[in-house]
């Protein structure tokens, strides 16, 4: 990051708050240490408690990232295939199917891939039928492979692998680290991500997080005007759902723990290993045909970007005339909030907030500041 950046991110993120925002957190590391943090704005409903190093945020997509992180350690492990059929983890996906003409038509093997890179044919329909049978049934003990199962009990979009649409699909993935492992999404994160790498305020919220000690105010923007909204999180389904997708608790500083260590090629600073080098590599690799890549341009922008397991890595920076460089990759959450990387500089960033339907942020924030952060 180039030293005159400091002040205009600075200036870049207080400015911010005058479009309504109520608050902000950027922290920047370079090669396992800090070299920029910045935050502002206060993060309670009556504008009294200041934003801080202790204020927590629901993550929701940007829990994505932690979910991929913890499918390609099975991969390294040998545990699995990113060519393995799900059906293989998840019985229930034998019967997967499309209509077309009013009639069932078997898939093509749905495989780990295809969930990695939003390539399943699923949707991000939480009102489907089988999730409302299966909470109708088990109420708030719904687990996570009990909800899983029911989402093919409606059709799918696709054929598996010939489009992309943002989906459902990586809390499937969670599910199938359930049955590898034999133990809960959440205890392997704890074991496998969390304990390593120190994340001490990161665990699963629940559909209602008004209890929840720190927790930021939550915000959404109607007609652009921010307003407070409540503290649910849609996505953790039930009191005994671990959303893959979307489900995390979690503040800025474990964040960047997990940027950093990704950035510097899965090692911490204290020389524990999460991921070999060539694992993050392979996680950067767009997985998107041309397609796919049109779906991805044409629902979700990123015009520059390609998609790999689980997150957007920039490829044509050229295209948006931008000055960071090819191979930046990362992803985001519903509140606003993002996680970038970049190998080749062993650099990373994580930028927070609390707004809900926030558009700008993803049109225009999130680039700006990885230009700050990446610019050559």
């Amino acid at each position: 990051m180039k030293e005159e950046n400091f002040k205009k991110l600075t200036d870049y993120l207080d400015s911010l708050l005058e479009t309504g925002i109520p608050s902000v957190d950027c922290i920047v590391y370079q090669n396992h240490k800090q070299i920029f943090r910045h935050m502002n704005g206060t993060v309670d409903l009556n504008h009294t408690i200041p934003v801080s190093p202790d204020t927590l945020y629901m993550m929701f997509s940007m829990t994505k990232v932690q979910t991929m992180t913890a499918i390609m350690q099975l991969v390294e492990q040998g545990k699995l295939s990113l060519e393995d059929d799900v059906a293989k983890y998840l019985p229930a996906y034998k019967n997967a199917y499309i209509e077309k003409n009013g009639k069932k038509v078997p898939v093509t093997e749905m495989k780990l891939k295809h969930l990695v890179s939003m390539q399943s044919g699923l949707d991000y329909d939480l009102e489907r039928p089988g999730i409302q049978r299966v909470l109708k049934e088990k109420g708030q003990s719904a687990t996570t492979r009990e909800l899983v199962d029911s989402f093919v009990e409606s059709p799918l979009l696709f054929q598996p692998g010939t489009h992309f649409l943002y989906s459902l699909s990586h809390d499937v993935a969670a599910a199938i680290i359930e049955v590898v492992t034999g133990i809960s999404y959440g205890e392997y994160l704890k074991k496998n991500i969390w304990e390593p790498l120190g994340l001490k305020k990161t665990f699963f919220a629940k559909p209602d997080n008004s209890s929840v000690k720190g927790l930021a105010q939550q915000y959404i923007n109607e007609n652009e005007i921010i307003v407070p909204m409540d503290q649910t999180c849609c996505y953790q389904l039930s009191e005994s759902y671990e959303s893959g997708g979307a489900g995390l608790i979690s503040c800025t500083d474990d964040y960047v723990k997990l940027a950093d260590t990704l950035a510097c090629g899965g090692e911490t600073a204290d020389g524990v290993r999460i991921l070999k080098p060539e694992t993050i590599e392979q996680i950067k690799v767009n997985l998107l045909g041309k397609d796919s890549l049109d779906d991805l341009h044409n629902t979700m922008g990123r015009i520059a970007y390609g998609y790999g397991c689980g997150m957007s890595v920039l490829l044509h920076p050229e295209l948006v005339k931008s000055p960071s460089p090819a191979g930046v990759f990362g992803w985001d959450g519903a509140a606003g909030s993002c996680i970038t990387m970049d190998t080749a500089s062993k650099s990373c960033f994580v930028f927070t907030m609390h707004v809900r339907n926030y558009g700008k942020a993803y049109d225009i924030i999130h680039p700006d500041i990885r230009d700050f952060v990446f610019g050559k």
